[in-house]
């Protein structure tokens, strides 16, 4: 009897099963590849070129800046720098709020492609086990011994467990791929979120010329006084207390 491979692949409900599983999980690894490929980032050079014209141009130009660019880091970015005048735990929650977002985005279809890395095996398996149960039945029924009764369950058996592996191999590592990926592009928005509260803590230019031209004259700028008679001021001048003798 000689074995046809594709008839024992059409006649198994199994792979059929495992081949869907195939389809779904080459489409979603092809979608998320594509999506990290066009989100990848400079985050180091952006930061720079952010403080550089925090420093020289102020917060709006910076706003521009960052709407030149859709990677999730700039949009917690541009979040934090629209909402500059909230306080500091006000644009922290904000900030926060923004990244879960972001990483929903990251997350997409992934527990689809972890599903089917877990689930291919298992399928396999349960070919394996009803293509034993074919080879038993196929013996029982003839009545009679030898490799040529058992070998389309054999087949089925080994095709499907072969099949399973093939599956879940590339989806258990594309997966693992993409969540470390989304853990490196987190790690980098927190560096961010933080170097953005320092970023907005900088005087404006117009508020250095003006410190620079007070401190020529040996005085303190109208703001930094009201500061010191106690003013309750929001994060937007800040005393030199070393120079002041603070």
């Amino acid at each position: 009897m000689e074995l046809n491979f594709w008839e024992t692949v059409r006649s198994s409900p199994s792979f059929i099963v495992i081949f869907l599983c195939s389809l779904v999980s080459t489409a979603f690894i092809v979608e998320r590849f594509l999506f990290f490929r066009h989100s990848k980032f400079d985050s180091d050079g952006f930061m720079t070129s952010l403080y550089q014209t925090l420093r020289e141009s102020g917060l709006r130009q910076a706003v521009e800046m960052c709407k030149s660019y859709s990677a999730p880091l700039v949009t917690v970015v541009r979040s934090g720098l629209q909402n500059a005048k909230l306080g500091e735990k006000g644009l922290t929650d904000l900030m926060e709020a923004t990244t879960l977002k972001e990483k929903l985005k990251l997350e997409k279809y992934l527990n689809i492609l972890g599903t089917m890395g877990n689930i291919a095996p298992f399928i396999g398996l349960l070919g394996t086990v009803v293509g034993i149960i074919r080879a038993f039945h196929d013996l029982s029924v003839s009545g009679s011994g030898g490799p040529s009764v058992v070998a389309a369950g054999i087949a089925e058996a080994l095709i499907t467990t072969a099949a399973g592996l093939v599956v879940a191999i590339p989806s258990v590592v594309a997966y693992n791929y993409f969540q470390r990926r989304i853990g490196t592009i987190m790690s980098e928005i927190e560096a961010a979120m933080k170097m953005m509260h320092v970023y907005l803590l900088l005087p404006k230019p117009n508020e250095q010329v003006e410190e620079r031209h007070f401190r020529s004259h040996g005085q303190l700028r109208p703001s930094a006084r009201r500061a010191t008679n106690g003013a309750v001021c929001g994060n937007v001048d800040h005393i030199d207390q070393a120079e002041f003798g603070y």
